[in-house]
């Protein structure tokens, strides 16, 4: 993993991520509506375009938070 976050236990990268979908991506949503409505009734494509590039940019800086997050927690080691 890569960025400060590699550095992060388990529970805390798993907190960050609850965070970034409470937090971010109802940001997302609403930045995403703001920016094509500003623009004249766009075709579907283009619209299309505009949320898929916006979505990536958004989840791309966050890729190693969410890596791994649904798996069991590799801290806990049980013998």
């Amino acid at each position: 993993m890569n960025g400060w976050f590699a550095n992060l236990s388990y529970k805390a990268r798993k907190r960050w991520a609850l965070l970034i979908l409470v937090i971010g991506l109802p940001a997302y949503i609403v930045v995403a509506v703001t920016i094509t409505s500003t623009l004249d009734r766009p075709s579907i494509w283009l619209e299309l375009a505009i949320y898929v590039g916006l979505g990536i940019l958004w989840a791309w800086p966050f890729r190693s938070i969410f890596r791994g997050i649904g798996q069991a927690d590799p801290d806990d080691r049980e013998d």
